[in-house]
């Protein structure tokens, strides 16, 4: 599979498919293909389902798989945003945001990763139940608004702001720091009483504009009544 990601800040991948490839995507990712993709619908199991429900994904996934020749087929966000193209190979592991995945080569594994650090997972915005993707090929990720890359040291640390956390290599540890300089700063400070802290080594990506933000931001602007 050969893809391009274009078309920012509403962004497409396009991906170019050789003769009986495939690609799986979350349902309703399809934006368009030429007539030789076929679809196919999985689950992947009940464990698999059950996994889903908890990270908010569609329970079912398409495949697609070119028939009779070369195919192509586009995924758009949900958002506006960025789309983040990860390869995985040599056991590496990426950790995501709830809701992150849009498409993949049939050979990434998607599994539901728990904080082991519960205080981390309730308090550190990015929730409890994260997704893990693991297995070799091609992995695309739903980015919210700008994307802004760190590569941390070992042992090196960044603090992040609630729901800034989007993707992180699986060798990056995540727990929660409280907010520095007293009640006050907590109280009226607009940051929260928590953080999250990140610790290296491994590539961290951060999002300027969560979902949940962007839905704070147009609530004023939404009629209420008439």
């Amino acid at each position: 599979m050969k893809y391009e990601v274009k078309g920012e800040p509403f962004p497409v991948v396009v991906c170019n498919m050789g003769a009986n490839e495939s690609v799986k995507c979350q349902a309703g990712a399809m934006a368009w293909m030429t007539p030789n993709m076929e679809m196919k619908t999985q689950s992947g199991g009940l464990g698999k389902m059950f996994g889903k429900a908890l990270t908010g994904e569609a329970l079912f996934e398409n495949v697609y798989t070119a028939q009779g020749g070369e195919g192509m087929i586009a995924f758009t966000t949900g958002v506006p945003g960025k789309i983040l193209a990860v390869s995985l190979e040599g056991g590496k592991t990426i950790v995501a945001q709830k809701k992150s995945f849009l498409a993949s080569s049939t050979t990434v594994e998607m599994e539901t990763t728990f904080q082991k650090k519960f205080g981390a997972g309730l308090l550190g915005g990015e929730g409890f139940v994260m997704q893990k993707f693991s297995g070799s090929g091609d992995l695309f990720l739903e980015i919210d608004g700008s994307m802004i890359e760190y590569d941390l040291a070992p042992g090196q640390v960044m603090l992040v702001d609630t729901g800034s956390l989007a993707v992180m290599e699986g060798t990056v540890q995540m727990d929660i720091e409280t907010v520095k300089g007293g009640l006050g700063n907590k109280l009226v400070g607009g940051e929260g009483f928590f953080n999250t802290k990140l610790t290296g080594p491994g590539k961290v990506w951060l999002q300027t504009m969560p979902v949940s933000q962007l839905a704070e931001a147009i609530k004023p602007f939404i009629p209420t009544g008439r």
